[in-house]
């Protein structure tokens, strides 16, 4: 019985973890956004900024696979 509830936590943990790739799906979606929101705006200086969002987006994707990390380890660690 004990080691039902052992393993009843680890999935509850893992998934809860992966609420955390949902939210890196959210912020790149917030990047990218935004950075179409200043093209349109300004197109002169879009060019310049493009660095600046794929910084971004790799800063949220990162969030996102670390979230995955955590999800894998708690399923699988011992």
């Amino acid at each position: 019985m004990e080691g039902n509830i052992a393993e009843l936590g680890q999935y509850l943990g893992a998934g809860l973890a992966c609420i955390g790739i949902g939210g890196a799906g959210i912020g790149v979606g917030n990047v990218a956004g935004s950075f179409l929101q200043g093209a349109l705006r300004n197109p002169s200086a879009a060019g310049e900024q493009t660095a600046t969002l794929f910084i971004g987006i790799a800063f949220a994707e990162a969030l996102g696979i670390f979230s995955f990390l955590v999800a894998l380890l708690l399923m699988f660690a011992v």
